[in-house]
């Protein structure tokens, strides 16, 4: 793909950034100065829904909140990861400040939008915030989305906490003895069963642990896994449907170019008729 027109690129993100109901008449005289290529880029630009203005309006007015939820996917992705790989990360604590910058971010878009005149879903602007923060690869461009975005699946690893350790053996060795109680009045026998409690038990207990995390870990992956394919679908989709807006553009435009020409041998027909 050949390296973009930086006054062209300019001229895009103003389009992105005015109101919602002129984007059309902004494209379209942003189109008449345009040529070939430009042109044509410029043709497939689709017309934001609004939840997807409001997110852009984030990004272009509000860029502190945008980032911030940026930043916080990408540390909440972080904890997760080390998390399925058994190292130690804080990852409710990370789920927490991810939710919370989402949540601000989007009030702000609803405000932003309020005062257009627009009233976005808000599980719309939530969707879209979270798909942009936990994506493996930021956006080519951002604050020119034009569809609400769905997350591809790797928030629902965000529950995944690491487990409480199991009560250690010692604990049991050290409880202090019922009050009163001597080994003369101890219970018969109970000396003898002593260290089935403090040993035995708590191997089982570490062991079916061990199994418990195993099976979660397993799940993770799986999950990982899934969420990995979603996105290369996702990918897959959305190059599809560049592909396809590229090919409508060109045919546009061939048939444009097929009107004028049909025009023009339309003018020479009449006046040559006019000098016969």
């Amino acid at each position: 793909m050949p390296p973009s027109d930086p006054a062209q690129d300019e001229a895009i993100d103003e389009l992105y950034q005015a109101p919602l109901k002129e984007f059309t008449a902004k494209r379209n005289a942003l189109l008449k100065a345009m040529r070939g290529a430009d042109a044509t880029r410029v043709r497939t630009l689709a017309k934001p829904s609004v939840a997807a203005w409001a997110v852009n309006q984030v990004y272009w007015q509000a860029r502190p909140l945008y980032d911030r939820v940026i930043k916080s996917g990408e540390r909440l992705r972080h904890a997760q990861i080390a998390a399925l790989e058994g190292k130690s990360a804080d990852v409710r604590g990370a789920s927490d400040a991810h939710r919370r910058a989402v949540a601000d971010a989007v009030a702000e878009a609803e405000r932003l939008a309020g005062a257009a005149g627009s009233r976005p879903a808000t599980d719309a602007l939530m969707r879209t915030f979270e798909a942009l923060s936990l994506a493996a690869e930021p956006p080519e461009h951002p604050g020119r989305l034009s569809d609400a975005l769905q997350p591809a699946g790797f928030e629902a690893l965000a529950g995944i906490t690491p487990q409480a350790p199991a009560p250690s053996a010692r604990a049991g060795r050290d409880r202090p003895a019922d009050a009163g109680e001597t080994p003369a009045t101890r219970a018969p026998g109970r000396d003898a069963r002593a260290p089935e409690t403090p040993v035995l038990h708590p191997i089982r207990g570490k062991q079916a642990e061990r199994d418990h995390q195993r099976q979660e870990a397993a799940e993770a992956r799986r999950r990982l896994a899934e969420q990995k394919k979603r996105q290369a679908e996702l990918r897959t989709r959305q190059e599809a449907l560049e592909r396809a807006k590229a090919l409508e553009a060109k045919a546009r435009a061939e048939w444009e170019r097929a009107r004028e020409a049909l025009r023009k041998a339309e003018e020479e027909s009449r006046t040559l008729r006019f000098k016969i």
